[in-house]
């Protein structure tokens, strides 16, 4: 007989690990134009499933029995100019069977929609409203998803900020009803990306750890710094030198202790003209670390600091 309920249990267990079950929240910042997904789950790796954003289209969270589909076809639709409303429809359409499928979208137009089928595990649901989207299935109850929306509305600042507190607070009101696995956030715009080039401004994921929520608040925490000073160094590579202070400047009130962006800081004012205040930030970077005195003392984006005996006294 314990033989016979094990087994059972095993099945069980089986059959609900290939439902994604999880909360998310899928979102723009109008703004920025920025746009962006987070989830949690008791999934491992519930980001390689779950979130698709394009800058130039919009945002797609498909979980539950997820049709993996409805990102990329999800964001080709909003490419073409299909409102979140349509894109959902068109997607249900083209689905066999919707029934067990839930997704949240927000297009770049700030339109917003969000479905959870019949067949989707209890408890399941979402709202939306112009810019967002918050769903989930296997919840506590609808008291995770009304946390989030609340949150999320109520929350100042960045739009990744934003969107983990709306994590966090269906967390708080109780979450993925089995527990807590893995988490993710993304955030794209256009030209935000590595040197530009794409538009993947922040991209972190928890896959498999006890404290999801922790692990992607330090997560964040160094991204959002990443993400300033890939916005600084671009622009300074474009030759944006005012724009590229102001960013970097960001960045570096964020992380005031490493040496590397402190280095790139003292290009940029270097370059927007700060000579003093160039000076001072490559003081304290060559002081943090040592190693990078090679490099500055060939550097040619340093060149204007050549002969000054306290740029020399530096590198010395």
């Amino acid at each position: 007989m314990r033989k016979v309920l094990a087994l059972l249990t095993f099945l069980a267990a089986t059959a609900h690990a290939h439902n994604v079950a999880t909360f998310s929240i899928v979102a723009r910042d109008p703004q920025t134009k920025e746009l962006g997904v987070a989830v949690a789950s008791r999934f491992f790796s519930v980001g390689s499933v779950v979130p698709y954003a394009s800058a130039t289209a919009g945002a797609v969270a498909t979980q539950a029995n997820a049709n993996v589909a409805f990102g990329p076809r999800g964001l080709e639709l909003m490419q073409r100019g299909a409102t979140a409303e349509e894109t959902m429809q068109i997607l249900l359409r083209e689905d066999p069977d919707p029934s067990a499928r839930q997704l949240g979208i927000v297009a770049r137009d700030g339109s917003s929609a969000t479905y959870s089928g019949p067949k989707c595990n209890n408890w399941a649901g979402g709202r939306h409203g112009p810019n967002y989207a918050v769903q989930g299935n296997i919840l506590t109850g609808e008291a995770v998803v009304a946390a989030m929306e609340k949150t999320f509305l109520e929350t100042k600042g960045t739009l990744a900020r934003r969107m983990y507190a709306a994590l966090k607070a269906g967390d708080t009101a109780g979450g993925d009803s089995r527990g807590r696995q893995s988490a993710v956030l993304i955030v794209v715009k256009e030209g935000a990306g590595y040197n530009g080039n794409s538009d993947r401004a922040i991209d972190i994921r928890v896959d498999d750890h006890k404290d999801p929520f922790g692990e992607l608040a330090r997560l964040l925490d160094i991204a959002e710094m990443n993400y300033a000073w890939n916005e600084g160094w671009t622009a300074f590579t474009h030759k944006r030198f005012a724009e590229a202070l102001v960013a970097q400047e960001h960045a570096a009130s964020l992380a005031p202790e490493n040496p590397e962006l402190l280095y790139d800081l003292a290009v940029i004012r270097l370059a927007a003209g700060k000579r003093a205040e160039s000076l001072d930030a490559l003081n304290k970077a060559l002081r943090l670390n040592p190693k990078l005195k090679k490099q500055a003392s060939a550097d040619p984006d340093l060149e204007a600091l050549r002969g000054d005996p306290a740029y020399q006294k530096l590198i010395e």
